[in-house]
């Protein structure tokens, strides 16, 4: 009888991907005589699947000026765009088939940019000049970008919610709304008011640049009885409530009414 060996089978580990030719089975255990030597198993040496970006496109990303690259011609297939172009952020020029410049744009991701426009207007999607994005233009910059200026935090009344109050609420309204020019009482933050009538306060309060001090009166634990006492206090039933000098101007209609009318930049200078 003969001798039996067994062979353990070793999956290289080169062999990520396989082909058509040798398709993927499940490994086993194989006996084999000594009569007969073991079966090779076929050498495949296949690279790990990538995107290759085209050399002229690697090299027009590192150019600044879209004159000093050459046009790469868009592909008559939309899914073909994506292979052809980088997905990363640059400027971009698109020419129609004439030469002539349709648009320039600044994208994150020129092969997305550029799939878009050939699936809307391909008649004007001839070739492409890509470039780097310019440094006015990266994320960060301020020479360029105008930053906006950060928002004042709105004021509390109270330490908290079970802290026990000294004085009346509506005293510390009385002081609040005469040591400060103009207090505006909304719903919500300024920076995130929670009713259209209170955005149209703050919006025309920052459009007249006006320097103001908000309190949020849903805000049920620095401004606890904040909405009822207030109503008490200005004989006012809604809100937002505006007040300028220490008097009740009233809501957001007569606000707005005085800014169209150009009042309430007079009754600020006052």
């Amino acid at each position: 009888m003969a001798a039996i060996k067994l062979y353990p089978i070793h999956t290289p580990t080169s062999l990520r991907v396989f082909s058509s030719q040798f398709p993927q089975t499940t490994p086993s255990l194989s006996f084999n005589s000594l009569a007969k030597a073991p079966l090779p198993f076929p050498s495949i040496s296949l690279k790990p699947y990538h995107t290759v970006t085209p050399r002229a496109l690697v090299i027009a990303l590192a150019v600044k000026n879209l004159s000093e690259t050459q046009p790469v011609s868009v592909p008559p297939q939309t899914e073909e765009v994506t292979g052809k172009f980088p997905s990363d952020s640059g400027v971009y020029a698109v020419f129609d088939k004439n030469d002539e410049l349709q648009f320039i744009g600044l994208s994150r991701n020129i092969a997305a940019s550029i799939s878009t426009h050939r699936k809307s207007v391909p008649e004007l999607c001839g070739s492409v000049k890509v470039g780097a994005v310019p440094p006015g233009n990266e994320s960060g910059n301020t020479t360029w970008v105008r930053q906006p200026p950060k928002k004042k935090p709105d004021l509390r009344l109270t330490p908290g919610r079970h802290m026990q109050l000294t004085v009346p609420l509506e005293e510390l309204i009385d002081r609040l709304v005469k040591e400060n020019k103009v207090v505006v009482f909304i719903k919500g933050s300024r920076s995130a008011p929670l009713c259209g009538f209170s955005q149209r306060v703050i919006g025309i309060l920052e459009s007249e640049g006006v320097e103001y001090e908000s309190l949020d009166i849903l805000d049920e634990e620095y401004n606890y009885g904040l909405r009822e006492s207030l109503k008490k206090f200005s004989n006012w039933p809604t809100f937002p409530q505006i007040f300028v000098n220490g008097e009740l101007v009233g809501g957001c209609d007569i606000l707005t009414s005085m800014y169209e009318k150009g009042e309430l930049r007079t009754l600020i200078k006052k």
